[in-house]
């Protein structure tokens, strides 16, 4: 199965800011605040500017935070990706 590739939000038109276990992110386009949780603040950082995949972002996550294997975590970063397109996070490339 291929993934679909994403491409995150352009950083200026982001506000990101850690409240405790929350982040707000403020999208200066939609004029819409989101509250979520790890990983999609980590998720997005790591994504870049470039198109990003769910097996290509799981071994981003994987390297940043040590996480061993991340073969088994492709399907969940997958979703979490479809839920970044969903809230305007981040696009289909």
């Amino acid at each position: 199965m291929i993934d679909r590739a994403y491409r995150a939000a352009p950083a200026d038109a982001l506000r990101i800011e850690p409240l405790g276990e929350l982040t707000a992110i403020f999208d200066r386009r939609s004029m819409q605040t989101h509250l979520v949780v790890a990983p999609l603040p980590e998720m997005l950082a790591l994504m870049g500017e470039d198109p990003c995949d769910a097996a290509l972002l799981a071994r981003r996550l994987e390297i940043a935070f040590d996480l061993g294997d991340a073969g088994d975590v492709r399907a969940l970063v997958g979703e979490r990706l479809a839920e970044l397109a969903d809230m305007g996070l981040a696009a289909a490339a």
